[in-house]
């Protein structure tokens, strides 16, 4: 237990190191890109104080909501990231795309912040804004059959090559659309969140009954034992999304039996990789695989996405923080256990270096140092797993 605790301050104290008077940033490193205030890694962490009980970090957490929702776009979009130069604030709504998950997290941030503190007012003062990113992700259908449609590059994964109607998008809607309805409950809204949920199963599941998107592709992918990653016009992209398959366990998304499906094909995953680590998606894409060009291509400055690295196969402290979430979800205490120790293992790595992920045949650390997002995956389930905190789900 005393390792774990160790390990727990030191990541409470990247978070603190990640701490400005604009709200979180991205990592401690020295890097610019790094040095802003991102949605979905601010929401994240303020996840994670809000797990943390402290105070000045629950505090940057309220001041990285202000930050964001004072840069919302007139069309209803939320930064990607904002930074500060000479005083003033200068806004990226995403590269080259736009980021939806941005617009999810949001609405996520400011009601489990609001929840957790009990300040209502707060949710209140930022329910207009909130509303604005309700309607536009309804217009982000485009067909008005309750799932979204995302571009190539539209979310975390940004250089992978997820596109249509992307899992992890569906759910983070889903969840953002059930913590909405904490504050504003209506019948409207809760057939919402009806028919999002039942859109999910039947067109991501293989044993929901019902009208799918795409049969042809649906039946020709043949997936049985988890949720794909995504799928569009052309067809599904075959991928195992832990970050978004253990969204599905926490929103309690799919059949019992399908559920523990998912938990079996999660175990085997994670047992193929050293350092315990699920990988973010799995299998990687190899440079004979038809969607190499697509991949090799979705970058706007360096490749990163070698197989087995960055979104390609490599292990995000991040992401595995979420799936021991899962774990304890599926009253896999012990389980949920093994993976944060796994976690503390990785982000211990290079004295403490808190690597953004690592190469899931190599163990060898990529990405930025110090990244806040890793600190906070180990966060939330040290304080799951031994304060009892439990998101709003």
């Amino acid at each position: 237990m005393e390792a774990l605790n160790i390990a727990y301050d030191k990541s409470v104290e990247l978070l603190e190191k990640c701490s400005t008077p604009h709200g979180f940033v991205a990592s401690a490193e020295d890097i610019t890109n790094y040095k802003r205030v991102w949605t979905r890694d601010g929401v994240i962490c303020g996840l994670a104080a809000l797990a943390s009980g402290k105070g000045s970090l629950i505090d940057t957490f309220k001041r990285t909501l202000e930050t964001l929702a004072s840069a919302q776009h007139p069309a209803g979009f939320m930064p990607s990231n904002v930074y500060y130069k000479n005083g003033e604030a200068v806004v990226s709504y995403g590269g080259l795309a736009g980021r939806v998950d941005a617009v999810t997290w949001f609405i996520i941030g400011v009601c489990q912040y609001a929840h957790y503190t009990g300040e209502k007012l707060f949710f209140t003062r930022h329910k207009d804004v909130v509303q604005k990113c309700i309607n536009l992700l309804d217009a982000w259908e485009f067909n008005g059959k309750h799932l979204l449609y995302v571009p190539l590059s539209g979310n975390w994964a940004d250089e992978f090559i997820t596109d249509g109607y992307v899992l992890y998008d569906q759910l983070l809607r889903l969840w953002a659309l059930r913590c909405y309805y904490q504050f504003v409950p209506s019948e409207t809204l809760a057939t919402k969140i009806q028919e999002v949920k039942r859109q999910i199963e039947i067109n991501f599941t293989a044993t929901k009954k019902g009208e799918k998107y795409h049969e042809k592709a649906f039946t020709e992918a043949a997936i049985e034992n988890y949720m794909p990653c995504s799928f569009n016009p052309s067809g599904y992209r075959k991928q195992f999304d832990a970050f978004a398959n253990s969204l599905a366990l926490l929103l309690d998304v799919g059949s019992e039996g399908f559920k523990k499906k998912i938990l079996r094909h999660a175990r085997i995953t994670q047992k193929e990789v050293p350092l315990n680590l699920i990988p973010a998606f799995w299998p990687p894409v190899k440079e004979w695989d038809k969607e190499w060009d697509l991949l090799v291509n979705n970058c706007k400055y360096e490749f990163r996405n070698y197989p087995y690295e960055f979104h390609n196969g490599g292990s995000w402290p991040m992401v595995n923080g979420f799936y021991g979430l899962a774990l304890l979800s599926m009253d896999e205490a012990e389980k949920a256990t093994e993976t944060l120790h796994a976690i503390n293992y990785a982000n211990g790595l290079k004295e403490y270096g808190f690597y953004e992920n690592f190469n899931s045949k190599s163990s060898v650390p990529n990405g930025v140092r110090y990244c806040a997002w890793s600190a906070a995956g180990a966060v939330l389930l040290h304080r799951s797993l031994h304060a009892g905190f439990k998101l709003l789900m």
